[in-house]
């Protein structure tokens, strides 16, 4: 998920190599940093008012000398930001743990943003697994996007481990390209011609119909905030943008996976 903002990115990983004391203003001995500083969610609205929306939480950060402060933006996302002890600069941006490489703002946005699966229709989707399978996640996918056609391999491999899962494919065709192949996903309904258009094939002209069903999933999308392709919704909720490779998506799957969906490092 890229987060937008004031983008010290940088500066914001760095302030893990700082120690605490460095932070504690005037002195505080060895208590916590938290006995010298505080930041309540009214004196946070008022600090962010002319910035976001509204201010949802405040707590301390795990990087020391800062609060985690999370916020409603003026286009209604979801996501956190930084105040400094001092509450003279707010830093917005990704925090990388250096020791994991896990990114920390984006491990707590897609938390701050997950939804209700059940409100994602699937008359339209093609099932790839078990569909009688009590887990499901839905897959946004673009039969021209890259990434996508990496993935669509995947989904079988992970449905064929784990059969408690199953895929549920929606065309979400952000390439004007890709639409007569998204078309012909939804006329047919077809598990061979989806495997057919993601392995970049034309699909036959006759299964090319007319729907207004893109359209549908194009607007459900933009409500839910999936932004690229592609993007999974998983069972809890949580939106996850990007490639997975298998060990990842098993990852993601397991009761420990809400971290894995912050990694920076490639799948």
């Amino acid at each position: 998920m890229k987060t937008t903002g004031i983008a010290l990115t940088l500066a914001a990983a760095l302030v893990t190599a700082v120690p605490a004391g460095a932070f504690v203003k005037d002195g505080c001995g060895d208590g916590a940093c938290s006995d010298c500083h505080s930041l309540s969610k009214k004196e946070a609205k008022t600090l962010l008012s002319d910035l976001v929306h509204d201010v949802l939480a405040v707590e301390p950060s795990r990087v020391p000398g800062l609060w985690v402060v999370d916020v409603e933006t003026r286009q209604r996302q979801r996501m956190p930001v930084y105040v400094d002890f001092s509450k003279k600069f707010v830093i917005s941006g990704n925090v990388l743990e250096l020791a994991t490489r896990e990114n920390v703002t984006r491990t707590r946005a897609i938390e701050l943003n997950k939804i209700d699966p059940s409100q994602i229709p699937l008359d339209d989707a093609v099932v790839v697994g078990d569909p009688d399978a009590p887990r499901k996640v839905v897959v946004f996918t673009d039969p021209d996007c890259p990434f996508c056609r990496k993935l669509h391999p995947v989904l079988s491999q992970v449905a064929g481990e784990q059969p408690d899962v199953a895929f549920y494919v929606k065309m979400y065709p952000l390439k004007k390209s890709s639409r007569d192949k998204a078309r012909a996903v939804v006329c047919t309904g077809s598990a061979e011609v989806l495997d057919a258009v993601m392995a970049g094939k034309a699909p036959d002209p006759d299964a090319v119909c007319e729907t207004d069903q893109l359209e549908k999933n194009l607007a459900l999308g933009r409500k839910i905030g999936v932004r690229s392709t592609p993007t999974l919704v998983l069972p809890d909720g949580r939106v996850v943008p990007g490639y997975k490779s298998a060990d990842k998506l098993l990852e993601l799957l397991s009761p420990a996976g809400k971290k894995a969906a912050a990694q920076q490092k490639t799948p």
